[in-house]
């Protein structure tokens, strides 16, 4: 949610030309790319929960990450800040949605990096249910080190990053089980 005093850079530019590859799970060259479908539930519910908690910015809270929104809901053009750290160790990861799909079985958001972000790409997140009642989270991202001081610790910033992946896969199966997500 938004704070008071919070403050977004409505005018910030995304730092990578290719907005809206991950609807189609395109990857330019020159990117790392990271690419995961799980099976994390079975049926309408199981997709409709996973499906809030991902238009609902619950799924990035889940895996452990501050969120701070200019909405409590994706939408195109909507600003988030997801952050991951303590304190003013905390990495701030500023980015903005780019497309939205809100369907019967698919319903997700792929957002785009702005200044200040520690990579530079675009990552997505869908819930998909297929027709056989299997619910699947769907992960796509496009990435690389945003600058030099990212691309000297890129070990550590890789690292960060499969550890937050994990955290998104775990907390899809959570919000999909009906699990309460403060137990």
């Amino acid at each position: 949610m938004t704070k008071k005093g919070d403050r977004f850079d409505v005018d910030a530019e995304l730092t990578y030309a290719e907005h809206g590859w991950t609807q189609s799970s395109r990857a330019p060259a020159g990117y790392r790319v990271a690419r995961h479908r799980v099976v994390v539930g079975e049926g309408r519910d199981a997709f409709s929960r996973l499906a809030g908690g991902i238009l609902g910015w619950e799924l990035h809270r889940l895996a452990g990450l501050n969120v701070r929104a200019q909405a409590p809901r994706a939408g195109e053009g909507v600003h988030v800040v997801p952050g991951f750290g303590f304190g003013r160790l905390r990495l701030a990861a500023p980015c903005r949605v780019v497309w939205v799909e809100e369907g019967t079985t698919r319903a997700g958001f792929g957002y785009g990096t702005l200044p200040g972000h520690p990579e530079t790409g675009e990552e997505c997140f869908v819930a998909v249910l297929e027709p056989d009642g299997q619910v699947y989270f769907e992960l796509f991202a496009f990435s690389r080190h945003s600058n030099w001081f990212y691309k000297l610790g890129g070990l550590v910033a890789s690292a960060c990053q499969r550890l937050v992946t994990r955290r998104y896969l775990a907390a899809a199966r959570k919000l999909a089980s009906g699990i309460p997500t403060d137990a």
